[in-house]
C-alpha cells in the first residue's frame, strides 16, 4: 500500500510539474516571426512569366540611358480583327505599386480587364503596364538610371504611339495606378495635366507625400526629392491655374491602411476646389486585385466615359 501511495504521489507531482512547465520537458518554442523577403534587385527589363489574354511583353531602347526598358501591353479583342486594322484605340497607362516594381508587377489585372471587354461590358481600350524605375515613378537625378517619370513620359509614351494603333492625343490617354502607382498617378496628373484626360489613382500613400511636402522633399534620410515634387504641392500648383480640366477618380478600400489618408487628401482637394469622383470599396484591403474584383468595371467605365466611348 505504501508503494501505491508513493506512485500516486509521484503521478500528482509529475502532473503539477508538467502544468508549470518544470518537469524536464522543454516548452514549445514560439514560431519565429517570418522575415520579410528583401526586394529583388531592380531591372529595367523583366520577363513575363504568365500566359495572359491579349498581353505581350515589349522593350524599347531608352534614349537617355542607352539601355532597354520593358513594358507590357494589353491589346483588346478587336485590335487584331481585320475589320479594325485601320482603327486606333485609346490607351490607359497603368503604374505598378511597390518599390522597386516592374512592368510585370500589376499585369494580372488583365484577367479582369479582358473579361469585361470580351463580354462587351466596357469598350475596347489598350492598357500599357509601365516600369516605374528604381524609385517607382519618381525622378531621382542624383542616382544613375533613376528617372522613372521621364522615361515614362518622354520615352515610353512616344514609343507606344509610334508602334501601336493608338490615338496620340490627350483625349485618348488615361493614367491609373495603385499604392506607389497611385502616388505616381497623382503626381504625374498634376504635373502634366496636358497629357491625360482620365486619371484614376488608387490606394495612394498620401500621408507619406504630405510628409515629403512638409519636410522640404525628405521621405527618409536616404531619399530626398526636389522641393515641391509631391502630390500636395503639385495639386496646389495646378489649382492656381486649373487648365486643362482634369477628370479624376480616386479609389481605395475601406480596410486598406491608406484609407484614412485618402479621405484626408480628398478633403484637401475640396479646399483647392479640384473636382474628383471616388470609388470607396467596402471589405477591400490594400489590394488592387481585390478592388478590381469588386469595382474594376466602374474604374474601367470611368476611363471609357472620359475617352468619349460611352455616355
Amino acid at each position: 500500500m505504501f508503494f501505491h501511495r508513493r506512485v500516486r504521489l509521484f503521478a500528482i507531482m509529475f502532473s503539477l510539474a508538467m502544468m508549470s512547465g518544470v518537469a524536464g520537458a522543454p516548452k514549445a518554442d514560439k514560431p519565429a516571426p517570418k522575415k520579410k523577403k528583401p526586394p529583388k534587385p531592380f531591372k529595367w527589363v523583366n520577363p513575363l512569366n504568365a500566359d495572359l489574354p491579349g498581353v505581350k511583353h515589349g522593350t524599347f531602347v531608352s534614349s537617355s540611358m542607352k539601355v532597354d526598358v520593358g513594358y507590357c501591353i494589353y491589346l483588346p479583342p478587336d485590335y487584331m480583327k481585320p475589320t479594325y486594322r485601320t482603327v486606333n484605340f485609346p490607351v490607359v497607362y497603368y503604374l505598378h505599386g511597390g518599390r522597386p516594381g516592374s512592368e510585370v508587377k500589376s499585369v494580372k489585372l488583365v484577367n479582369h480587364i479582358h473579361n469585361a471587354m470580351a463580354a462587351d461590358k466596357v469598350p475596347d481600350m489598350i492598357y500599357v503596364f509601365v516600369n516605374g524605375g528604381p524609385v517607382s515613378h519618381y525622378n531621382l537625378p542624383d542616382r544613375k538610371h533613376a528617372m522613372g517619370e521621364d522615361v515614362f513620359i518622354k520615352e515610353l509614351i512616344p514609343h507606344i504611339e509610334k508602334t501601336y494603333r493608338v490615338h496620340a492625343r490627350r483625349e485618348a490617354r488615361g493614367i491609373e495606378g495603385f499604392s506607389q502607382g497611385g502616388r505616381g498617378t497623382t503626381r504625374i496628373t498634376f504635373k502634366h495635366p496636358h497629357l491625360f484626360v482620365s486619371c484614376a489613382p488608387g490606394g495612394a500613400g498620401y500621408a507619406t507625400e504630405k510628409r515629403i511636402s512638409e519636410d522640404n522633399g525628405k521621405e527618409s534620410d536616404s531619399l530626398i526629392f526636389a522641393p515641391g515634387y509631391n502630390t500636395w504641392d503639385l495639386a496646389r500648383q495646378y489649382a492656381s491655374n486649373p487648365k486643362p480640366a482634369l477628370n479624376i477618380q480616386i479609389h481605395v478600400g475601406i480596410k486598406g491602411f491608406n484609407y484614412q489618408n485618402n479621405l484626408e487628401y480628398m478633403k484637401f482637394l475640396d479646399t483647392l476646389k479640384i473636382p474628383y469622383s471616388k470609388v470607396i470599396v467596402p471589405d477591400a484591403p490594400h489590394s488592387a486585385r481585390i478592388i478590381y474584383e469588386k469595382k474594376g468595371l466602374e474604374i474601367m467605365r470611368f476611363h471609357a466615359k472620359n475617352f468619349g466611348l460611352i455616355k
